[in-house]
């Protein structure tokens, strides 16, 4: 059994991501670390629409910053409200983010797995 596995055992994740093959390997490496997936989503309106209807427990997100051209600060917002951890996930520097969210927990894509599961777990 690799390092990976377990690490996130008992724990739902919610994985917003456009890329439809990075979302599916993203959501496939969360199962195996013993995470439950809720998602993907692909936009932010189908995210927060998703956060407001759903009555599940969601314990850290994975946040794509860039959604199809479309920012995911409204996300990020709502997860901040409901007391989510959240890590957004991009292939640009913090310089890219708009300033309030600078301050807010990022890692660079391609995502190392080891530093992504320790994002997750600081809730």
């Amino acid at each position: 059994m690799s390092e990976d596995a377990r690490t996130l055992e008992g724990r739902t994740i919610m994985v917003i991501e456009d890329d439809f093959l990075v979302a599916l390997a993203l959501s496939m490496v969360l199962q195996h670390a013993g995470a439950s997936v809720v998602g993907p989503v692909a936009t932010a309106q189908e995210a927060v629409a998703l956060l407001e209807q759903d009555n599940r427990h969601i314990d850290a997100a994975i946040l794509d910053v860039d959604l199809n051209g479309e920012k995911s600060y409204p996300v990020a917002d709502a997860l901040t409200l409901r007391h989510i951890t959240f890590v957004f996930a991009t292939g640009y520097g913090a310089e890219a983010l708009d300033f309030p969210y600078r301050q807010c927990p990022r890692l660079q894509k391609p995502l190392d797995h080891q530093a992504l599961f320790k994002a997750l777990m600081a809730s």
